[in-house]
C-alpha cells in the first residue's frame, strides 16, 4: 500500500476512535460500575480472563446491590468478549462495558471494544469509576507527526523520536574534543588543528546516529528538529554533515542549554510553534488549492448533495472533510413517486419526516434510513478511486470549510457543472 493510502486509513481508524469515543464520554454510571481495561498486545489473554474473574469474585464484596450487580453483569460481559480473542491484537484493545443511565431511573448496558489504537498501549490498566476512562486513548489520537530529535554541543550528543507526544531517546554519544586550553609544549596552532578535527570527527559521528536512525524512515517523517547552543548547532547543519534528504527536512534550529536526554523535551518545548505549523501545513496546501479552483478554477466543489453528485460521477481527485464534522444523512424513498432526497443532520438529532422534493408526499424514516455521512462519502470515494483527507479546523481555512462550506467539499479531476 502507498504512503498516502496508509495515510488515509489511519485517518479513517481516528475518525471511527473519536466518533466511538465521544459517545464513550457522554455515558455516565450510577456510581462507581463503569468498567474499562486497557491491554497491551504482548499481555497473554488467559491473563486477561484471570485478571477480570478475579475482580468478579471480589465485586462480591461491594455493599450496594445495584453497583455490585452492574459491576459483576459488566466484568461478565467483558469475559464473553475476550473468548473471542486468541491474542491481544496489533497494539492491544481497551474494553468498556457497564450499566448507563439513559434516563428515567433506566439503564442499558453497554460493551464496547476498540481494538490497534494509533500507538501501542504501554501498560495494562484496570479500571472502575463512574466514567469510562478514555484519557488515554484521547492523547493517542490527539498525537500527529513523526520528527526526528537532534539535540548537541561539542561534549555530548543525544538523537530520538518525537512520535505524536511521545519523546524516545535512541542514541547518545559522547566526545573527545579537548577543552580550550591546551597542554603545555603544544602550540597554539597544532593544538586548534587537532581541536578543529575533533570537532569534526565528533559532528561526523553525530550524524552517522542521526542517518542511521532516520534515513529508514526518511519518507514517513514530518520533520527533523535541531537543538544546542549557538554556534554547535549552526556549525553542525551549515557543515552538510547529515544526509541530504534527512538535511533537506531540518524544519529549525532552536537554542537548547542542556544535550542529555533532557534536552530532547527541552528542544521540543522550544519548537512549539515550530511543530504546530507543520502538523496542518499539508492540510493548508489543500484548502489553498481547494480556494485557488474556486475563486479563479472550476475544479472545487462543496455541500453534501453537490460533493455526492460529483463522487458518483468518478470526478472528485480528493475529498475533503472537516475533522470536527459529526453528521447523519438520511436517506428517503418515497413510496409514491420513487424519488429519492437526502438530508444532513446533527447526530444528535432524532430522524424527522420529510416532505417529497418532486412529489410533495409526504415520507417516514427510520434509523435503519440513517447513517454516518462520512462513512457515507468515503464509500462512495473508495469505490471511485478518490483520496480522502481529513482537514484540521486549526487555521482559518479549515475553520471556513466546517462552519461555511458545511465540512464537505472536493477537489475534481475535470469540470462536471454541478
Amino acid at each position: 500500500m502507498s504512503q498516502e493510502g496508509e495515510q488515509e486509513q489511519s485517518d479513517r481508524k481516528k475518525y471511527e476512535f473519536r466518533k466511538v469515543l465521544e459517545d464513550l464520554k457522554d455515558y455516565d454510571g450510577s456510581g462507581t460500575q463503569l468498567v474499562t481495561i486497557y491491554v497491551p498486545e504482548d499481555r497473554q489473554i488467559s491473563d486477561v480472563v484471570q485478571h477480570v474473574t478475579q475482580e468478579h469474585s471480589e465485586a462480591a464484596n461491594i455493599k450496594s446491590k445495584q453497583t455490585r450487580t452492574a459491576v459483576q453483569d459488566a466484568l461478565t460481559s467483558i469475559k464473553d468478549r475476550l473468548k473471542y480473542y486468541k491474542n491481544p491484537p496489533e497494539n492491544g484493545m481497551v474494553l468498556f462495558s457497564g450499566a448507563v443511565d439513559s434516563g428515567g431511573g433506566r439503564t442499558d448496558m453497554v460493551t464496547k471494544v476498540l481494538e490497534s489504537p494509533p500507538q501501542p498501549i504501554e501498560s495494562f490498566r484496570y479500571h472502575c469509576d463512574s466514567e469510562f476512562l478514555t484519557e488515554p486513548l484521547e492523547e493517542m489520537l490527539a498525537d500527529k507527526g513523526l520528527y526526528g530529535l537532534i539535540v548537541l554541543d561539542r561534549r555530548e550528543a543525544n538523537v530520538g523520536w518525537l512520535k505524536g507526544k511521545r519523546i524516545e531517546p535512541v542514541k547518545s554519544a559522547s566526545s573527545l574534543v579537548p577543552g580550550k586550553q591546551r597542554k603545555g609544549g603544544q602550540s597554539a596552532q597544532r593544538f586548534a588543528r587537532l581541536r578543529l578535527e575533533a570537532i569534526d570527527n565528533f559532528y561526523q559521528e553525530v550524524a552517522g546516529m542521526a542517518n542511521d536512525l532516520f534515513v529508514p524512515k526518511r519518507h514517513e517523517l514530518d520533520g527533523i528538529l535541531v537543538g544546542g547552543p549557538s554556534p554547535t548547532k549552526d556549525e553542525f547543519l551549515d557543515g552538510d554533515y547529515l544526509h541530504h534528504e534527512i538535511q533537506d527536512n531540518v524544519i529549525g534550529k532552536f537554542d537548547v542549554a542542556y544535550t542529555d536526554e533532557s534536552g530532547l523535551k527541552d528542544l521540543v518545548d522550544n519548537a512549539e510553534d515550530a511543530l504546530a505549523d507543520a502538523e496542518v501545513m499539508k492540510d493548508k496546501q489543500q484548502m489553498e488549492e481547494f480556494f485557488e479552483e474556486l475563486n479563479a478554477g472550476d475544479l472545487a466543489t462543496y455541500g453534501f448533495e453537490q460533493t455526492r453528485q460529483n463522487l458518483m460521477m468518478g470526478a472528485v481527485d480528493r475529498l475533503l472533510i472537516s475533522e470536527d464534522l459529526r453528521k447523519d444523512v438520511v436517506t428517503y424513498e418515497c413510496p409514491e413517486c420513487g424519488n429519492t432526497d437526502r438530508e444532513v443532520l446533527d447526530r444528535r438529532k432524532s430522524t424527522p419526516d420529510h416532505t417529497c422534493s418532486e412529489c410533495g408526499a409526504e415520507v417516514e424514516a427510520t434509523d435503519e434510513d440513517r447513517e454516518d455521512a462520512i462513512d457515507h462519502l468515503i464509500e462512495i470515494a473508495e469505490q471511485r478511486g478518490t483520496e480522502t483527507k481529513f482537514i484540521s479546523t486549526d487555521f482559518e481555512k479549515g475553520e471556513q470549510l466546517y462552519n461555511a462550506f458545511g465540512g464537505f467539499a472536493g477537489i475534481l479531476r475535470y469540470s462536471t457543472g454541478v
